[in-house]
């Protein structure tokens, strides 16, 4: 195996695979995926497009077959980060750098780092997308009590409920723009509004969004000025976001110190590389030093779950 990696075989593949993954992933990162097909817009008129483009599209329909009737995993989280590719062009994009990568290592003649390399792609992507669904939420978060304050003055001013949520939707910034978009459009095709809003605290995950939507419906049943009420609720979410900032600023020197000690090792690492190759590379080639690589990632991974337990304060 290593010295087929080593031949001039596999830099011949790896160039081709390379070239393969590049244009994949140029035409469909740049091909609009959402755009309605010619003939809808032109009766009479054939679809024209180039090869690259209709096999691109055979590859994504085939992907779409494929995921249809299975988990919708993927589609959540895509939702949760506010991503609007479909899934299936991210699967096949997801499928090309990790290909490129494969094809990048087999180029250099480190045919097994590419297939790692590979490997690492989808679980990099699926990373990357939980922080923007992280992300997403903390901005929504941010919202709460600026969106509060534009539903109690809609409310005021002699708004319904609906018509001040169709407000929001218009004036309020990403992501609640979005989410109270979507939840307009649910309720115009007949879905009750309270589970359209109990949807969005779901997916954002937030506590004191679902304390509103708790707060509308139980006003929605007994009645009363649910502008007050919501200016009520503003104020208790605006006092546990003060104290969520200050421990957040008291617990900083505390997070700063754990990313500190879990990167120490990698930098240490990356540093013998550079200036004393072949001593870190026992660690890579003797089975003792397979042993102690192994250990070392036990104990790092128990520290890491330690330090995230310590950092990690409930309140």
């Amino acid at each position: 195996m290593g010295s087929f990696f080593a031949s001039s075989a596999a830099l011949t593949l790896g160039w081709i695979l390379l070239a393969t993954a590049g244009v994949t992933m140029t035409v469909l990162v740049t091909l609009p995926s959402n755009r309605l097909p010619l003939a809808r817009r032109r009766v009479g008129s054939e679809p024209q497009g180039s090869g690259i483009q209709r096999l691109a599209t055979v590859t994504t329909n085939t992907v779409d077959k494929f995921m249809r009737g299975r988990s919708s995993s993927l589609d959540a989280i895509l939702e949760e980060a506010g991503v609007e590719t479909p899934a299936k062009d991210l699967i096949v994009i997801t499928g090309a750098a990790a290909l490129a990568c494969f094809a990048f290592g087999l180029v250099l003649g480190q045919g097994v780092i590419g297939l790692l390399l590979a490997l690492l792609c989808p679980i990099l992507g699926r990373m990357y997308l939980s922080m923007l669904a992280d992300q997403r939420r903390k901005a929504f978060g941010k919202q709460l009590d600026e969106t509060l304050q534009m539903m109690a003055g809609s409310l005021r001013a002699g708004y319904s409920l609906p018509q001040a949520v169709g407000t929001i939707a218009q004036e309020a910034g990403k992501p609640v723009s979005q989410e109270f978009a979507r939840v307009t459009n649910e309720t115009r095709v007949g879905r009750p509004m309270m589970d359209s809003l109990n949807d969005v605290a779901t997916r954002m995950r937030n506590e004191d969004f679902y304390w509103i939507t708790q707060a509308i419906g139980i006003n929605r049943e007994v009645g009363g000025n649910l502008a007050d009420v919501l200016d009520t609720v503003s104020k208790t979410i605006r006092e546990r976001t003060q104290m969520k900032r200050q421990v957040a600023a008291l617990a900083a020197d505390g997070k700063l110190s754990a990313i500190i000690l879990m990167l120490l090792p990698f930098v240490v690492t990356l540093f013998l590389f550079m200036t004393n190759r072949e001593y870190i590379m026992r660690l890579f080639t003797d089975p003792l030093g397979w042993g102690m690589l192994a250990a070392g990632v036990i104990m790092l991974g128990i520290g890491g779950f330690w330090l995230t337990k310590v950092i990690n304060l409930k309140y």
